[in-house]
């Protein structure tokens, strides 16, 4: 270990960084973060006039095996309470196609709840979580384990159904969409 960094069981931290840790603003990261281009996905949960969801770039795959999914949900949103209460959620990977769906599930124009659902075709696989029809990969999971951390809720999911269709991704990035693949 080199006498710049501190041992701290098995992680290691530069002593500058560690004193400096608490000096950063929310505003600061989220600058640096704009800088990371992830995946879009539309997370769906609830039914009926209790659905709700979110648009995220936080859906990740914890592991292959066994199957399992990650996502990071604010607990001051909407979407968080309703996979609490239904314990399941829909990982929608989008298309470029949906760029103006992304933007009603992040809460542009106003739209809340079911009304995020306009404008698409929606059905379901195992769990019950709204799945959209014609979204690149949709994977359906009920959740296994919540972490709450901060202002997040990391919520786990098991995989119980996959429909994969295809074509391109939507990613986001320096705050604008762009296309991938396809």
């Amino acid at each position: 270990m080199s006498s710049s960094s501190i041992n701290i069981g098995l992680v290691r931290r530069d002593p500058i960084y560690a004193a400096a840790e608490h000096a950063v603003d929310a505003d600061g990261l989220k600058s640096a973060l704009r800088n990371l281009t992830g995946g879009v996905s539309i997370i769906t949960a609830g039914e009926g006039e209790a659905r709700t969801g979110a648009t995220v770039t936080s859906a990740t795959a914890l592991s292959v095996e066994p199957p399992r999914m990650l996502v990071s949900l604010n607990r001051t949103s909407s979407t968080w309470p309703v996979v609490e209460r239904y314990g399941h959620f829909c990982v929608n990977i989008v298309g470029p196609l949906h760029e103006g769906l992304a933007n009603q599930f992040a809460g542009r124009g106003g739209l809340k709840g079911p009304d995020r659902y306009r404008g698409a075709s929606w059905t379901t696989l195992v769990s019950g979580a709204p799945v959209l029809e014609d979204a690149a990969s949709a994977i359906d999971c009920e959740v296994e384990e919540v972490l709450e951390r901060h202002s997040h809720a990391i919520v786990i999911g098991r995989v119980v159904g996959i429909r994969v269709l295809g074509g391109g991704s939507l990613v986001y990035g320096n705050g604008r969409y762009s296309a991938f693949g396809g």
